[in-house]
């Protein structure tokens, strides 16, 4: 209930009949427009995690905080990123797909509207859209979505945080670092080095992010996006994180995913009627079973150290009396990795003479994604049998454990089956949402272009059409409230999907989706697959056969929305 409600439910006055409409209207007339009773939104995204990592959607990581958030709020089920990181910034930041808002791919401009590398100027951030209506607007972690991570001077800097919208900034830049010493290190615009020998990224993350909340003044609410790189390769943590999961994953790939289905059976996530996706990876073939058993000890301690960040979060908000009118949104930005990063071959140096130690110097800034050496000069050593979590290593958890990750979907990041763009989604709000609700799922589909329209729905802000002369793209999504109070969102649109050439649509239970099956003129329809998502989530059934009518009507849907979108064309002109 607004808090201007519960004021006028507050009062005791007693007042004779003639007079009531009168001392209301002028109460209501004295409470505040909006400033007290919207809430404060947070957003909370990991990184590179699948859709079962976290312990309340089955996972072996301890996460109590998540799992709490859960329990007194709702878990959605069916909720989609893009399947890449920074098209899924890019996304969500704006409430357009990834494309309409220049990042239809990575950092790198092709030439053509939806592929520029950087925030169109024909979209706005959330903090753009909020900041106008009163909220102050502050973002932690990981920018990700401009090409200019060294800019020459203030001009370079057009996309970066403060220049959309944010009044404060604390995180990189760039995409991808060391958690010990991340390149293009921000604290608002200028760009700094770790300021003690005991930082680590995760940590910086949550502590900035608590303190911003705790120097957040007046009567007006906030908005504040919180991105972690966690748990992104490298495999960096903490000893005492990586004690806790000592041993924990000697069984196989195998045994964990069944332990995972299970538990999501048991918590009624999925149906038992949905076949396993294929298992990747036999835990009989690795010849380094202690190697492989670190690289998930470290990875679920990566996911640990930020559960634990969020609490710090969740407590600064306690603290300043924010946490019942506070919705927290929890989600991922793609699904688990299968890169090999730093796994291949034999022990491998990035520096001419690693026996050599050349520290960097105070205030020296890390420039590289893969740094060359540790800031008190370690040579970062990568390949198979590198033990990971150490400042020096620089490594991934390679394709059987994401296959884990993903459980019980197919695929990973990079791809448009359920594996790459299933992302849990936690929904906490004691003012807003019903304690009838508390702990229940909602298997209503959502996305990522639905953040915006639900921070202006809740913000009671005015979505621009044009913003200094140059038009701003519709929002696309829909507002996600109704499904806090159990009811229907009321989606009227497909859902849609392309990244590198893998294509979806997704329309009530069926989806059509294709990999790799994206041409310049448009996707190759032979190699579509159809599923339907009520009865085989896990896509392991392809109906297209059966259903040519059905899908040929939603191809054309896509191919329509990929022109509207700028999804085509994909690749630069010729001349």
């Amino acid at each position: 209930m607004p808090r201007s409600n519960k004021m006028l439910n507050r009062l005791k006055i007693v007042v004779t009949p003639p007079l009531v409409c009168l001392f209301l209207l002028t109460i209501l007339l004295a409470v505040p427009t909006f400033a007290e009773d919207r809430p404060n939104i947070i957003l909370i995204m990991s990184d590179d995690m699948g859709f079962s990592d976290i312990g309340c959607y089955g996972g072996e990581a301890q996460t109590p905080v998540l799992d709490q958030l859960a329990d007194e709020g709702v878990r959605f089920t069916q909720f989609y990123n893009t399947g890449r990181c920074c098209p899924t910034r890019g996304c969500l930041l704006t409430g357009l797909y990834p494309h309409q808002s220049g990042i239809g791919h990575m950092m790198n401009d092709r030439g053509v509207e939806g592929y520029q590398g950087d925030l169109s100027e024909h979209c706005q951030t959330i903090a753009e859209v909020l900041r106008p209506a009163g909220y102050g607007t502050y973002m932690v972690g990981k920018w990700h979505v401009t090409k200019t991570t060294r800019p020459e001077d203030e001009s370079g800097k057009h996309n970066w945080p403060l220049q959309r919208g944010f009044d404060r900034f604390f995180g990189t830049i760039h995409g991808a670092g060391s958690f010990y010493d991340p390149n293009s290190l921000t604290r608002d615009n200028t760009l700094i080095a770790p300021d003690s020998p005991d930082f680590f990224y995760t940590d910086a993350i949550s502590e900035n992010a608590a303190q911003f909340i705790q120097k957040h003044e007046g009567d007006e609410p906030f908005f504040m996006y919180v991105a972690y790189t966690a748990a992104h390769w490298p495999m960096h943590a903490r000893p005492h994180n990586i004690e806790k999961y000592s041993g924990q994953f000697g069984e196989g790939y195998a045994h964990y995913r069944e332990q995972r289905l299970n538990r999501l059976l048991d918590m009624g996530m999925i149906d038992p009627d949905w076949d396993l996706s294929e298992q990747a990876g036999d835990w009989a073939d690795v010849e380094n079973e202690e190697w492989e058993e670190a690289c998930m000890e470290v990875y679920a301690a990566m996911i640990d150290c930020m559960d634990q960040g969020i609490g710090q979060i969740v407590d600064s908000l306690e603290e300043t009396g924010e946490l019942d009118n506070t919705l927290i949104l929890f989600f991922q930005d793609n699904g688990g990795c299968a890169e090999g990063m730093g796994r291949g071959g034999n022990l491998t140096y990035r520096v001419e003479n690693p026996e050599e130690i050349i520290p960097m110097q105070p205030g020296e800034l890390q420039y590289d994604m893969i740094p060359r050496r540790t800031r008190d000069g370690l040579p970062l050593r990568q390949g198979a049998g590198v033990m990971p979590g150490p400042a020096d290593t620089y490594i991934g958890y390679g394709k059987p454990w994401a296959n884990v990750s993903n459980t019980p979907f197919r695929e990973y990041k990079h791809w448009v089956h359920e594996g790459g763009i299933s992302t849990p989604l936690i929904a906490h709000w004691p003012a807003g949402i019903p304690e009838s609700n508390n702990g229940r799922l909602e298997s209503q589909p959502g996305h990522l272009i639905d953040l915006m329209a639900t921070c202006v729905d809740l913000g009671e802000a005015e979505y621009p059409s044009e913003v200094d002369g140059s038009e701003i793209r519709p929002m696309e999504g829909t507002s996600l409230v109704p499904a806090f109070l159990g009811e229907d969102i009321g989606r009227e649109a497909p859902i849609f999907w392309e990244h590198e050439r893998n294509c979806a649509i997704r329309v009530g239970k069926w989806k059509l989706v294709g990999k790799g099956i994206l041409t310049p003129d448009g996707p190759d329809e032979s190699k579509w697959e159809l599923f339907d998502m009520e009865a085989d989530r896990t896509e392991m059934h392809d109906l297209a056969a059966e259903h040519p009518e059905r899908v040929r009507d939603m191809s054309d849907q896509w191919i329509e929305w990929a022109h509207r979108a700028h999804v085509l064309p994909y690749e630069k002109p010729k001349n």
